[in-house]
C-alpha cells in the first residue's frame, strides 16, 4: 500500500481528485489536506473523506462551475469512497485564524454531487485539527498556515454548535444512527471543553466512560457498539428513550462550555 490512506481504491480516488486541483485551480492551488477521522487516526470503511482544499486566492465563478463538474464525474465512480468526499474550499487568507463570523464556503456535503456555500468547514475545530493532525495531499505543513487554536476557540466553537445541534433537533427526525452520532459528538465536545484538544468521537466515548457518572454510562457505551453499518442504521428510528436522554446530556455538556467560556472572561 502507497498513499496517504490505508484503503488503495480511496488513494486511488484521492490522486484522481488532486489532478482535478491542479488542473482547474492551476498557481492558485496552495494544498490539499485531510481532517477529519482521517486525521485523527480513527477512520475506517464507513467514514466520510473529509478534505480541505486552500487556495492562494479565491475560487472564481469559472473555476467554481470547473470544480461542480469535476465532483460530478467523480461520484460516478464505481468505488464508494468516491460518493463519500466532503469538505470546503477555502483561501489561504481565510483559513490563516479562527473565523467568529464563520462565512459560508464552497462546500461539499456527504454524498452530495452539488457543490454550495455552508460555514461547515470553518470552524476552529477544523483547524485544530488540521493544523495538528492533518494529512498533505498536496502543499505546504498546515502549521505554517494556520495560526495555533486556543482552548478557548475550542470552547467557543463548542457553544455555537451546541446552538446549531438544539435548533436541527427541534426541527428534524433523528435516526438511530443520528443518535449514536449526536451522542459521541456531545462526549467530543465535553473533552474539548476539558482537554482543549480535538479527539476522535471513539476516544472521547471511552473518555467519557471513564470521567463521567454512572448515569452515562449505559448510553455512551450503546453509541460506541453501535457505531459499525452506519449506513443501514440511517434508515432506522432513533429510540426515543435513548434519544431523550442524548437531549438531558446535551444540556449537561451546553452547562459545562458555559461555566468554561464564563470562567475565561471573568
Amino acid at each position: 500500500m502507497t498513499g496517504p490512506t490505508r484503503f488503495d481504491d480511496l488513494n486511488d480516488i484521492l490522486e484522481m481528485f488532486l489532478a482535478g486541483l491542479q488542473e482547474i485551480l492551476g498557481e492558485s492551488l496552495c494544498g490539499a489536506y485531510l481532517q477529519g477521522s482521517f486525521a485523527l487516526g480513527d477512520a475506517d470503511e464507513h467514514s466520510d473523506v473529509d478534505f480541505i482544499v486552500v487556495t492562494h486566492d479565491e475560487v472564481t465563478e469559472t473555476q467554481a462551475g470547473e470544480l461542480q463538474a469535476m465532483h460530478e464525474r467523480l461520484y460516478g465512480l464505481e468505488s464508494p469512497w468516491a460518493q463519500h468526499l466532503e469538505g470546503s474550499y477555502i483561501s489561504k487568507a481565510k483559513l490563516r485564524r479562527v473565523d467568529p463570523s464563520r462565512v459560508a464556503l464552497l462546500y461539499l456535503d456527504n454524498g452530495a454531487t452539488q457543490l454550495e456555500r455552508d460555514n461547515h468547514c470553518n470552524t476552529a475545530v477544523v483547524r485544530w485539527t488540521l493544523r495538528q493532525r492533518g494529512v498533505v495531499l498536496l502543499g505546504p505543513d498546515p502549521k505554517s498556515l494556520i495560526e495555533p487554536v486556543t482552548a478557548g476557540d475550542l470552547v467557543d466553537d463548542v457553544l455555537v454548535a451546541l446552538g446549531v445541534w438544539e435548533k436541527w433537533l427541534g426541527t428534524h427526525t433523528m435516526s438511530r444512527r443520528g443518535r449514536g452520532v449526536l451522542v459521541l459528538t456531545l462526549c467530543r465536545m465535553l473533552q474539548s471543553v476539558a482537554e482543549g484538544r480535538v479527539t476522535t468521537k471513539r476516544e472521547a466515548g471511552e473518555w467519557a466512560l471513564r470521567n463521567l457518572g454512572p448515569e452515562w454510562t449505559l448510553l455512551v457505551q450503546w453509541a460506541l457498539d453501535d457505531r459499525p453499518d452506519p449506513w443501514t442504521k440511517v434508515r432506522e428510528p432513533a429510540d426515543p428513550a435513548t434519544l431523550e436522554q442524548a437531549l438531558v446530556l446535551l444540556d449537561y455538556v451546553l452547562s459545562e462550555a458555559r461555566q468554561a467560556a464564563g470562567t475565561r472572561r471573568e
